[in-house]
């Protein structure tokens, strides 16, 4: 059965495993090894309990197994403005509607709610996913900053 929860300090290994699974597998068909190596880095366990402690983390579970990974947080603390950040689902769930029921739980949460406009940086592999979801160019840009990530956005 799967679920969505609020993550647990408890989830932060697998978690993190998840990032770097998706990362090896779906992300490295647009992205260099050493960037690859570099997203592992900074979504290490240690580094997602820190970014839970600044958001809301969500885990996506089948059964007892974390396959799906999502925060919302506040825009530089703001309290109209909310950012989503870390939404990563393993590579074999892709593609059953998982990601759209993890956003749609995001955009609930408290930091949702309470903002005039959602952030997400969004990566080469994903970009179309979010676009699809109603998050369009931020500012109209739509070239990826500095090659690496777009930067979306969705008002309410």
């Amino acid at each position: 059965m799967i679920t969505i929860r609020r993550f647990t300090e408890a989830d932060a290994d697998a978690a993190a495993a998840v990032v770097a699974e998706t990362a090896e597998i779906s992300n490295s068909r647009d992205y260099p090894p050493e960037y690859i190596a570099r997203l592992k880095e900074t979504h290490s366990a240690d580094v997602l309990l820190a970014r839970a402690k600044e958001g809301h983390m969500y885990v996506i579970c089948d059964g007892g197994r974390v396959i799906g990974t999502g925060t919302v947080a506040p825009f530089w603390g703001s309290v109209t403005e909310s950012i989503l950040l870390t939404v990563f689902i393993l590579p074999a769930f892709q593609g059953r509607g998982l990601g759209r029921r993890l956003i749609e739980t995001l955009e609930q949460d408290e930091y949702a709610l309470r903002a005039d406009r959602i952030e997400i940086p969004a990566s080469l592999t994903a970009v179309q996913f979010y676009r699809h979801l109603g998050y369009d160019w931020k500012n109209g840009v739509t070239e990826p900053e500095d090659g690496l990530l777009y930067r979306l956005e969705k008002f309410r």
